[in-house]
């Protein structure tokens, strides 16, 4: 953000305009006490120009974005081919309410009852400062939320109780670590079995797993690197959360090293639901259609992916014949 002496433009007092990213400051050879030359984009948004060099006394400075995080003080990073400079702390107080509702939602840790507004709530009355506390909830806490909120209470002091059960996947996947989602962490928990092999597993292991990759697998070993994440994971470890993969009950890796991609809707499943079948039996699902797909499952109003693998000549199922194959 650019912060300017007041200017009026087109009718309006300007005091302050966007400068996007470091690139952008970059480009226009901005300096701290520039003079620059202004207007409106569109007649509506304020923008910088030019810079008027020949305004320069001298005494302008660089501006460059800070290494750290200027709130937690965790690493800041910019990933290869972004813009964005990003705080690498999961403590981080800028960060608290996405990450808290991350955390508590339904491909993450599904506590049923913690969605944004109750979780504001917490934050307001100082009853949570990170995501530990939410497992050093009180009843009486909670109830206070709402008029008549006992049983509201109850029932969300179950579900947090009941999340300390997860498998570890979704632990994994509710640390929103960068580029993690719910199918690496499945992977993840697979291979490494529990959390703490996992916080020390080398980069050169990680990025040998299929689907993981050197981009991945650098953002997975630098979270676990971080002060914070060991800080949080330990406190997790102390209020009962489980940090171990559960035991796969009758594995049947019908499926394995086949990709299905799901399009249209199905009757009887989610796409989700369906999704975790397919991984149950050890295949894969994948966004898009290509000649390395084995089966597109294809339900009501399926669209261009169907299209393709029909031109493709890749075998097209129904939601019977699914149903056919993992009853088998």
């Amino acid at each position: 953000m650019a912060i300017l002496e007041p200017v009026k433009v087109a009718g309006s007092t300007i005091s302050k305009t966007t400068l996007h990213n470091q690139d952008f400051i970059q480009e226009k050879e901005l300096k701290i006490g520039d003079t620059v030359v202004i207007q409106k984009a569109g007649d509506v948004i304020p923008e910088i120009v030019e810079v008027k060099k020949d305004k320069r006394t001298g005494e302008e400075t660089e501006f460059s974005m800070p290494n750290t995080c200027p709130v937690c003080g965790a690493p800041a990073v910019r990933e290869e081919g972004e813009a964005a400079i990003r705080c690498t702390g999961i403590e981080c107080p800028a960060k608290l309410f996405r990450n808290l509702v991350h955390f508590a939602s339904k491909e993450a840790m599904d506590i049923d009852g913690l969605g944004e507004n109750i979780i504001q709530q917490l934050l307001d009355k100082e009853l949570i400062k990170n995501i530990p506390d939410i497992y050093t909830l009180k009843f009486e806490d909670i109830a206070s939320l709402k008029k008549n909120g006992k049983k509201f209470a109850q029932n969300l002091v179950d579900s947090i109780n009941k999340s300390k059960e997860n498998d570890l996947y979704k632990l994994i996947t509710a640390l929103g670590i960068r580029h993690v989602g719910s199918k690496a962490s499945k992977l993840l928990a697979r291979k490494y079995k529990n959390i703490d092999n996992l916080m020390n597993a080398e980069y050169d292991d990680l990025s040998m797993i299929n689907d993981i990759g050197p981009i991945v697998a650098n953002s997975i070993r630098e979270f676990f690197l971080q002060d914070q994440t060991i800080d949080l994971i330990q406190k997790l470890k102390q209020a009962g959360v489980n940090t171990i993969a559960k035991e796969e009950e009758n594995i049947d890796n019908r499926f394995e090293g086949k990709t299905f991609v799901l399009t249209g809707t199905l009757e009887d499943y989610t796409r989700g639901e369906a999704s975790n079948i397919i991984e149950k039996f050890g295949g894969k699902t994948s966004s898009t259609v290509s000649k390395k797909t084995d089966y597109v499952l294809a339900g009501e109003e399926a669209g261009s992916k169907l299209t393709k693998a029909q031109n493709l000549g890749v075998t097209i199922i129904n939601e019977e014949q699914f149903k056919q194959m993992i009853s088998l």
